[in-house]
C-alpha cells in the first residue's frame, strides 16, 4: 500500500506576501518512494490546487493530511482530493481540532471566510484513535472510508510514534528546507 502524507514547511506569522512549502512524501512498506514538493502562499487559497497538481500522475492508495489548513489559513478541500485523485483521505490531527476557535479566527481575519469554512464544515465527525501503545489518542476525519478502514491505516502507519510516518516525514522535510533564522 502507498500512503501519502502531506504536510508544510516553516513561516513567519502575520507578513504577508510569504509562501512556505507543502510537502507529500509517498511511502510504500516502511520505505520512502518518492517525495514531491510545491509552494503555498500563507493565508492563501491555493493548497487545494497546489496538492492536486503535486499528486497528479502518483500512485497511492491514501491521502493523509497533516491537518486541514496548511501555511496558516490556508484550507485544503479534502473532498476536492478525494476526488480529483479518486483514494480516500484522512485528515489527521495531534490534537483535537476545535472547530469553534478555528471559525472564530476565520470570521475575525478574513472576509472570504465562508468561502474558507465551507470544506472544514464539510468534513463531519472527528474520530479518535490510539495509533502506538500507551500514547495519547490521535484525532481525525475521514472522506472515502470507513472509519475502521481509516484507524487501521493510522495505526499501520504510526511506525516509531505515535504520527503517521509518511506525515511525520514530510514534516521533517519541508520544515527542514523552511529554516526560520
Amino acid at each position: 500500500m502507498c500512503i501519502v502524507g502531506v504536510e508544510d514547511g516553516s513561516f513567519e506569522a502575520f507578513k504577508p506576501g510569504q509562501s512556505t512549502l507543502l510537502c507529500a512524501v509517498g511511502v510504500g512498506g516502511d520505505r520512502v518512494e518518492w517525495v514531491r514538493l510545491g509552494r503555498v502562499s500563507v493565508d492563501g487559497r491555493d493548497s487545494t490546487d497546489v496538492l492536486l497538481g503535486m499528486l497528479r500522475d502518483t500512485r497511492c492508495d491514501v491521502v493523509i493530511l497533516g491537518g486541514v489548513s496548511f501555511a496558516g489559513f490556508n484550507v485544503v478541500d479534502p473532498h476536492r482530493i478525494h476526488g480529483g485523485l479518486g483514494v480516500p483521505v484522512i485528515v489527521y490531527s495531534g490534537e483535537e481540532p476545535d472547530n469553534v476557535s478555528t471559525l472564530a479566527a476565520l470570521r475575525a481575519h478574513f472576509p472570504d471566510w465562508g468561502e474558507r469554512w465551507a470544506p472544514i464544515e464539510r468534513l463531519g465527525d472527528v474520530y479518535s484513535t490510539v495509533t502506538k501503545g500507551e500514547s495519547p489518542p490521535v484525532f481525525f476525519e475521514k472522506i472515502g472510508c470507513t472509519r475502521e478502514w481509516a484507524e487501521n491505516v493510522l495505526r499501520s502507519s504510526a511506525a516509531l510514534t505515535r504520527i503517521p510516518e509518511p506525515v511525520r516525514v514530510a514534516g521533517i522535510i519541508a520544515r527542514g528546507l523552511t529554516r526560520i533564522a
